[in-house]
């Protein structure tokens, strides 16, 4: 009976082995032989042949049902064995998933609690974590929460977390593996962590912790009137003390005699400012207290921290920009101090220069300050030049497109400009006149008066301010009086017209005694007389004489004038210009009677 029952059970437990049909028909043929060997020595137990035959039958079976045995012993390692190589083929294969695959966090206001790699109920990671999340949070704040009251309720293929009937939370062997332990040791770890987070909640979320949030966010508002309270009080106070220095400190601010600010404006002023800073004050206290009521309670919590960093990530970023930009501030600041003394030195070389005190061949002493204001210009070019990589915002391209629209619209809009400019340069370097000289530019005549990079400004004898571009004074001619007078003396000259019957040694003498009888006229070089034409009724006479003065030529040719017409009248010898008839049949003559000196009257 025992070798029946043993290979009754083996013939069950074959096939759960997945056993081939060859084995289980070999057991099939030894249960047989068995039996018909058992029922042989019922029939005939005097037969010693025939019980002879039955023991080594017996012998046989017994043999082989150990051989079964063993087979089976070996089937069953073969499959445990295979059982354990797949097992750690997905443990390696998770192994070197979990290096490049990040777990999906379950975060329960803002506090992550554990991780889920795998897959569930044809739920992907991502849903899994929202669900159990939401169900923790919805769990924490109820008032009557137990935490304690977690359990776990495990199963053949999971292990749950339940609150009563709720499931929070369920792990399978998959997550196991993930953790690196069992599925029972995953679920009584993650108890422990979704207990002690339920803890925290139900003191956050209590009556008690409501009603003392409750009383914080009263306490801010009632803190932030009086706050506001204190800053009115201190700004009238701030308002009565500055309307005191009306009579007291302050003065009227003055610009030589313009009055820019009395007392009253002052005042004025001073309140506008200290209103500005008031409300500068109580805009920042609100700025600080709103984020604070918000982060009294938790729902509103993540508002406070985002209206808290709208305030703080400006301020911080500027803080920290300014402390990296403090070594490219170090060295625009040495470029700008070498630049600003070198522009002291070509200063005083150019004081030096224009006062005469050094002197430089082939440099004129007006040619220094239009060089130094080249110069000048050159160096603080070449400053901004240095200084511009080291700008914040440099590297741009926002910055750097407004650099090149800003250079695109002065090259276009400043080609009149840029022209004047350039002529005033050539002006200046070629010394065609000089500030105070008495020129003539084409129809205007007068005294230089301003030179500019772009224009030059003329004051003529009437007193009229004329302003000439320098690109138009480049295209036209120019003269110099000044310049002719300092450096040889400027001839002046006038023509007049005396009669054939006159001596013209007379005439010439009468004209040098008129010029040297002129104020300004210099009597070395002397003057002299130069008979321009004869003409059919008179010939021309042209005096010449010598000035230093080119600013007093109007009145130099007036004063001629004058002691011309007086030296002939003396004389009694006819002026025959402007043209004029005369008939010798005793009219009288064209000169005064009254300069008749020397004749007896008819």
């Amino acid at each position: 009976m025992r070798k029946i029952s043993a290979l009754c059970i083996c013939l069950l437990f074959l096939p759960l082995c997945g056993a081939s049909a060859q084995l289980v028909e070999k057991v099939r043929d030894i249960f047989n032989q068995d039996t018909v060997g058992v029922d042989v020595p019922l029939r005939t137990d005097t037969d010693s042949l025939d019980r002879s035959d039955m023991r080594r039958k017996l012998e046989a079976a017994r043999l082989n049902e150990a051989n079964l045995r063993m087979e089976i012993e070996q089937m069953k390692l073969k499959y445990d064995a295979a059982d354990s190589i797949k097992l750690a083929r997905q443990r390696l294969r998770i192994d070197s998933l979990r290096r490049v695959t990040p777990g999906v966090p379950v975060v329960v206001e803002d506090d992550t609690l554990y991780y889920l790699y795998a897959k569930r109920g044809g739920h992907t990671p991502q849903q899994r974590a929202e669900m159990n999340a939401e169900a923790i949070t919805e769990l924490g704040k109820r008032f009557n929460l137990q935490p304690d009251s977690v359990y776990i309720d495990s199963s053949d293929i999971v292990a749950d977390l339940m609150y009563g009937n709720k499931v929070l939370a369920s792990f399978t062997d998959q997550d196991g593996l993930w953790e690196g332990c069992t599925r029972d040791e995953l679920a009584a770890a993650k108890r422990k962590v979704v207990v002690d987070k339920l803890k925290v909640m139900k003191n956050e979320h209590s009556l008690w912790r409501l009603g003392k949030r409750i009383f914080y966010f009263i306490l801010v508002i009632v803190g932030q009137y009086l706050l506001f309270r204190l800053t009115t009080w201190l700004f009238n106070k701030l308002k009565a003390r500055i309307q005191r220095l009306k009579d007291t400190r302050l003065k009227p601010i003055s610009i030589q005699d313009y009055e820019l600010l009395d007392t009253q404006k002052q005042v004025n002023l001073l309140v506008f400012l200290a209103n500005l800073l008031r409300y500068a004050v109580m805009l920042l206290q609100l700025v600080l207290t709103v984020p604070l009521l918000f982060s009294i309670f938790p729902q509103t919590k993540d508002l406070a921290y985002k209206l808290f960093s709208y305030i703080w990530e400006p301020i911080k970023s500027i803080f920290l920009a300014i402390v990296e930009y403090i070594p490219n501030l170090f060295t625009i600041f040495v470029i700008w101090l070498a630049v600003r003394y070198l522009v002291r030195l070509v200063r005083y070389l150019a004081n030096e220069i224009q006062s005469e005190r050094l002197r430089i061949g082939g440099f004129y002493a007006d040619w220094a300050m239009p060089t130094f204001h080249i110069v000048r210009f050159l160096l603080y070019a070449f400053m901004i030049a240095m200084i511009y990589p080291y700008l914040p915002g440099s590297k741009s391209g926002v910055f750097q497109g407004i650099s090149v629209f800003v250079g695109l619209i002065i090259s276009l809009g400043s080609s009149t400009v840029i022209g004047n400019i350039i002529a005033g340069l050539v002006i200046t370097y070629m010394r065609p006149f000089k500030l105070g000289d008495r020129i003539k530019l084409d129809d205007t005549t007068g005294n230089v008066i301003e030179k500019t990079p772009l224009v030059t400004r003329i004051r003529t004898p009437k007193n009229e301010v004329v302003t000439i571009p320098n690109s138009f004074i480049m295209s036209s001619h120019t003269v110099n009086f000044s310049q002719s007078a300092r450096d040889y003396g400027l001839i002046i000259h006038s023509e007049v017209s005396i009669g054939y019957d006159v001596p013209w040694r007379k005439t010439h003498q009468l004209l040098i005694e008129a010029a040297l009888n002129t104020p300004g006229v210099v009597d070395d070089p002397r003057p002299f007389v130069l008979e321009t034409s004869l003409q059919d009724y008179y010939p021309v006479y042209q005096v010449n004489a010598y000035i230093k003065d080119a600013n007093c030529l109007a009145q130099v040719y007036s004063d001629l004038h004058q002691n011309i017409q007086d030296r002939f009248n003396e004389e009694g010898i006819e002026i025959m210009s402007p043209h004029y008839v005369a008939t010798r049949d005793g009219s009288g003559t064209t000169t005064p009677k009254d300069d008749l000196r020397g004749k007896k009257p008819e």
